[in-house]
This record gives structure tokens, sequence and C-alpha cells, in this order.
């Protein structure tokens, strides 16, 4: 007797349920997909009990017409596709005609629609996959789904569903998915009388990022906007203080379609390299518009992922237009102060006890030296930044033999020595322009074009020098801790770290210089050998051009690969590590051989940086903090060191105003 046996129809429904239906979320998300298809303005989502005892999806969509009525709920029974060529360009979110079906095959599920030309409704009635009943009934225009007793006929399957609030809290993020996916259409979502989300459906993004995340995360996100060949990137990202320790705030929608996209994922991440902490994520609400005959949606039971006939203009796209959005942030994390509980008596006197002179409070907030203290610490850091900042000085300050900058064999400043006022700050009570302000040393000129680090956006993408910005009047008010610079500017005050800042000041400034060289190789005097898999070593070969583009030389053997030339710059185990890195990423679509190699010279230049910069809690001429607040003040883009923390915060005129009852 033979074994193989053909499935009933029963049967064969709820094997299709187990691929698209296996709890609440999934059958929401395949109603909102058919309602969103059919065109809805309007979407109301209602569940009960986590959604196993009842759902509830209404539309206004199209509706369906009552002879479609019984044939919705077959299998493979779809109004998006009909021949084979149409999967080549598939615009709809369903389309595969699996859904309804498999949802009725494990639930008590009823159907009321209307089309616009109809004067009555229809009403389905269905348990178990089977038509109970249809009849006519009074509905307006669309379509409402009424889902109950999920898995009733299946109870194997439903000893596995979590609780009920573990499984409402899938059913929400669903939902949002859906509601960030179209902010043109309003949509509302109730859980157990209560309403949990409500978009306006006016087609603004940040509107529907209002809804689903608040006020305060819409405050931290940043429009982009960018295009590679044929595809087109939009939406918003968060500033680099605005992360998270995992990607679950990372949301991809391509040609309208929720997406887990690995490729605008590692694109995403590789784009925030030197401006976030290592082991953190940003988050986003990226669209990416692409041709449909260049993405394959049908490779996942659930439809989360696509495949994508060529990953690089994608990744590309996605990388250069985040990029651009950073380099041109020029907004500073506000410092945030606890609110007064209540305002404070100026009659009321103060206990002897809970007196405190100054000094016991220790509050060390001082001006800048007026001149230079009689000696600097010695340290390979100090002369680093001697060495790395020559040039920068050059131009604006001259020094000698009896000049008050020394760095060899010197002792620090003690800290009972009191610290005068400088010169240049006993009027600090008056604005002035930077343009028009003398410079320390009157004989020296102001620093030139070149004495100014490029930002980001002239070094990625021209290789212009930009005109210097016209900058609002700023002064220095002092520094606390000889770690925190505090300047006034305009309306703001901002609290520089200085030695984020210089780090971050450095690096750009080295980075620059790298990209200004041209390519140029180490030729190895005994061939490098670095054992890579099979399918490395074929992508190695697939991309000899590219990968040779960077600076290497090599041949692709049985175990591995070859290597006669490496990139100038690098070490042969680095080099080791790029080729691991590039065979990885080319293979996987998740980046190109010159952005590799530019993310990882980047993070060799961030120990130089850090090391070369000023350190905090020690003292430096006011020469150096005065230039140091200068290119902050030019360059308002600079925002964060290569680590990610910030290099000023700014607080509001008119938030201190109210934190004092002034306003």
């Amino acid at each position: 007797m033979g074994k193989i046996n053909v499935l009933s129809f029963a049967v064969a429904n709820l094997i299709a349920a187990g691929e698209v239906v296996d709890r609440p979320a999934s059958v929401i998300k395949e109603l909102m997909e058919n309602a969103i298809d059919a065109g809805a303005r309007h979407i109301t989502v209602e569940i009960r009990n986590g959604g196993v005892t009842f759902m509830r999806v209404a539309d206004d969509g199209c509706g369906i017409s009552p002879e479609d009525l019984p044939v919705a709920i077959r299998r493979h029974a779809t109004s998006k596709i009909k021949e084979a060529d149409d999967l080549d360009g598939i615009l709809t979110l369903g389309f595969r005609g699996e859904a309804l079906a498999a949802i009725a095959a494990v639930s008590d599920l009823r159907i009321i629609t209307r089309t616009a030309d109809a004067a009555y409704g229809s009403l389905l009635v269905s348990h178990g996959g089977e038509v109970a009943e249809i009849t006519e009934q009074g509905a307006p225009v669309g379509t409402t789904v009424i889902v109950e007793n999920l898995f009733g006929n299946v109870p194997a399957r439903r000893k596995f569903l979590k609780k009920d609030v573990s499984e409402a809290i899938a059913v929400s993020t669903y939902v949002e998915k859906m509601a960030l996916s179209r902010p043109d259409i309003a949509i509302r979502l109730i859980t157990d009388g209560n309403m949990k989300l409500n978009t306006a459906g006016d087609g603004k993004v940040e509107s529907a990022m209002y809804a689903v995340f608040g006020r305060e995360f819409v405050s931290k996100m940043m429009p982009v906007e960018g295009q590679n060949e044929s595809v087109t990137v939009s939406g918003f990202i968060s500033r680099p203080d605005h992360v998270r320790p995992k990607r679950n705030y990372e949301n991809f929608f391509i040609n309208g379609r929720y997406i887990n996209c690995r490729t605008a994922a590692a694109a995403l991440e590789q784009a925030y390299t030197s401006f976030i902490p290592p082991e953190r994520f940003p988050c986003c609400v990226l669209y990416i518009e692409i041709n449909p005959v260049a993405v394959d949606v049908n490779v996942h039971p659930a439809k989360l992922e696509v495949k994508f006939s060529n990953e690089k203009p994608v990744f590309e796209a996605v990388y250069y237009a985040v990029r651009s959005a950073l380099e041109n942030n020029s907004n500073r994390p506000a410092m945030q102060l606890k609110p007064t509980s209540s305002a404070v008596n100026a009659f009321v006197p103060i206990e002897e006890g809970k007196r405190e002179s100054l000094s016991q409070r220790q509050i060390s907030i001082t001006s800048a030296p007026k001149t230079a203290p009689a000696s600097v610490p010695s340290s390979k850091a100090t002369e680093a930044f001697t060495r790395m900042n020559a040039a920068d000085f050059a131009g604006k300050y001259q020094f000698s033999a009896s000049s008050p900058f020394r760095a060899n064999g010197e002792q620090p400043l003690p800290k009972s020595e009191p610290i005068p006022l400088p010169r240049s700050m006993s009027t600090a009570i008056k604005e002035r322009e930077i343009a028009s302000e003398p410079p320390m040393a009157p004989t020296a000129p102001l620093p030139t074009d070149a004495d100014v680090p490029p930002t980001a956006k002239s070094v990625l993408f021209s290789s212009a020098v930009e005109e210097k910005p016209v900058i609002s009047p700023w002064r220095i008010v002092g520094e606390v801790f000889r770690s925190y610079i505090v300047v006034e500017s305009g309306e703001k005050m901002l609290l520089i770290d200085k030695h984020a800042a210089h780090e971050r000041l450095l690096f750009e400034k080295l980075r620059a210089n790298m990209k200004n060289r041209s390519e140029a190789t180490q030729i190895l005097l005994i061939p490098m050998q670095v054992t890579l898999s099979v399918g490395d070593a074929d992508t190695l070969t697939l991309y000899r051009d590219e990968v040779e583009a960077i600076g290497f030389a090599y041949t692709v053997k049985d175990c591995g690969v070859s290597v006669s030339e490496i990139p100038e710059g690098l070490s042969p185990l680095m080099a080791s590590e790029l080729l691991f890195t590039l065979a990885s990423r080319l293979q996987d679509g998740t980046g190109n051989a010159a952005l590799s190699r530019e993310i990882l010279f980047e993070r060799a230049l961030y120990q130089s940086a850090c090391k070369a910069a000023i350190k905090a809690g020690r003292e430096y001429p006011p020469e150096y903090i005065e230039w140091l607040c200068e290119q902050l003040q030019r360059l308002p883009d600079i925002t964060v060191c290569p680590h990610g923390r910030p290099v000023a915060m700014e607080l509001t005129h008119a938030y201190i105003d109210h934190q004092f009852k002034r306003s």
C-alpha cells in the first residue's frame, strides 16, 4: 500500500493556517493589508483578550460584491494577481489569496461588506472554514471582518499562545507599523474598550510618528532625503543623542510595505559610524521606493523579507542619504534640568545648620586665565596636540621662547592658586563679533580658511572650500571643573566638553587628509596568506576590480587568497581583517569595498584623535580655549565626538528664565 497521501481540503487549510496565521497579530496584519489594498481611508482595529476571543477590522474601502463573497475564503482566491507574470511587479500588500482562507479555517468568521453600487450589504458566516450562511444586511460601504474563538478547532495550537497582554502588545506593534507605513490613512486601535492608537491620516509622517511614539521622540528626529540610481529614500532618522540598545526602533518600508531589511539596516548603522557609541542603534522611519520589478516580496511566508536583484543601489542610497543628514545636523542636545517642585519663598530664613559657604560647596566656576599658566602638564598627548595644531595656531598666534605655552618638564598650576580674569574677557559684558575681534597677538593675522577643519558635508560631497558662515555674537563666560567651557551665544548658553570638541575637530581634519590622499599601496616582501571559505574567495574573485581599486592585489587559491599588496596605512593584520569584512559584506549585499575601507580607517583614526586631543581636568592657555570655541561656532554641525558623546549641550535663555520663574 502506498505511503503518499493526498490531503483533504480541510487538512490543507490547517497547514496553510500554520504558515500565515500563528497568533492574533498575524490575523490583524493580513486583514489590515486587505483593507489597505481595498483603498480604505479609515481603518478601525478592535481586539479583546489579546485578540484570542474577539478581533474586528473595519474599513471604508471598495467592499466585496455578493458573488465574490463565498469565493473570498477559498484558498488561492485573490483579486490582486491573475497570471504568473503579475508576480514580477507586485504593487499590493497581499497577493497569495491564502489569508482569509487560513483565518476562516481556524476560527469563527463573519464578513459584513457592501460595494458603492449595491443597495444592500452582505453577511457571510463561517465556522472552521465552512460557509454557514450568506444573507443580505444593511451596512456602510466597505468591509468589516470579525474573527472570534481563534484556534478553537485547533487546541494544540492555541496552547502555544502567550498571555493576553503579550498578544495585545504584538497586535499593537503590527498596527503601529501599518500606521507608519501609510500616514495618509486614519488608523484606530481599540484594546479591551480602550483607545490605544489614533492617527490623523493627514499624510504627514510626523503626525503618524507623533501618534505612535509621542512628542519627545519626534522632537529628536530629523528629515532624510536622497536618491541613487532608481532608488529613492525619504523619512526621518534620530539625532546622535537619541539611540537605543536594540534595533527595534529601526523601521523600513519598501514600496509601502514594512520589511525587516538587512541591507538597509546595515547601511543605516554604518552611516552612524563615528556618530553614536558602539553597541547602540539609531531610530528611523525610512521609506524606500524602488522599481517593483527589482524586488521580490514572495520570499517569506509573512512577507516580512524581500530579495533585491541588486542590493548595492539600495545600500548606497540609504547610506549616503543618512550620512548627509547626519553631517548637516547642527542641533546640539538640550541640557535637561529637573523641574522645580515649587517656587522659593525669599522671605523664609535659612536655618543656621543648613548654611554652607561657597568654599564648602566647592563651586568652581572660573574664567579662562588672563595669562597662560606658568606651565602646562608634560605628556605625549600635549606634545601630540602641539604637533597636530601647529598649522592651526601659526596663522593666529605667535610663540617665542618667552611664550607662556611650554610642553616640556613643567608642572601643573596648583589648584589653590587664584586664576586672574583675562584681559580679553575683563570687558566680557560687552558682546563682540568674532570677525571684528583683534587677535590675541596684535601682530598676528586671523586664521585663514585652511585653518578651519572642513565640515563633514564638504568632505563627503564636495572638494571645494566653503565660505565661513556668519556667526552670532558670543563670549566665553568661564570654565568649570577644568573640563567644560561655558559660552554665551545669542539666546543660548553652551556647555562645551573641551576634550570631546577638540577630539571631533582633530578627527575631521585627519579624515579630510585621508580622503584627499590618492590611493596608494604597500608591496609586501613576502605575500600574506589569508584563509577564507570557498564562498568568500569566490566573492573576492567576482568583485576583484572593486577590491583592487582600494589598494589590494591578490591571487585566489583553493583555500584562500595570497595577498601581495595592501592599502597604504594598514598593517597586515588590519588588511587581513578588512579582507574578511569585504568578503562578508559584498556577499551579503551590506556594503561595498570603498565604504568598508573608509569605515575601517575611520575607526583607526578614533584613537589617534582621542590621544591627541586636549584632556579634561587640565589647564590650557586661553588661546586654546578661544580657538576651540571659535571653531565650534563656525562649525555648528560638529555635535558629537567620534565615540558618540555630545560635544556641547545648550540651554536657551527662555528655558533658564522659566526655571527661575521669570516666565
